[in-house]
């Protein structure tokens, strides 16, 4: 979609329904809701709709790196742990390692 093509209103409505949506756990939404609307939120002239959207771009921003943060965490947990938790570690494998741990 092109955001040029749509009114003010109907982009502050796109943007307040992708950063709700990220909420269900599709922290991705949130990515793509921040790069998608940076420009109208920063770049381009003042509009009335312009703060709210701002505030859901910085939000979104925060959001992703939350989930970022989170998700390196637990991967480099599991990845330095896996051996040690043993059959508990293998349960929540997708694909176990065959070797020595």
């Amino acid at each position: 979609m092109d955001l040029k093509r749509v009114s003010n209103e109907d982009k502050l409505q796109l943007c307040k329904t992708y950063y709700k949506a990220g909420f269900l756990f599709l922290p991705f939404l949130w990515l793509v809701n921040f790069v998608w609307f940076f420009r109208e939120a920063f770049t381009k002239p003042s509009f009335e709709q312009q703060k709210q959207i701002k505030t859901y771009v910085i939000r979104s921003l925060i959001g992703t790196s939350i989930w970022m943060v989170v998700l390196i965490t637990w991967i480099t947990i599991f990845q330095l742990k896996r051996a040690e938790w043993g059959e508990t570690a293998d349960k929540i494998s997708f694909i176990i390692p065959k070797g020595i741990p």
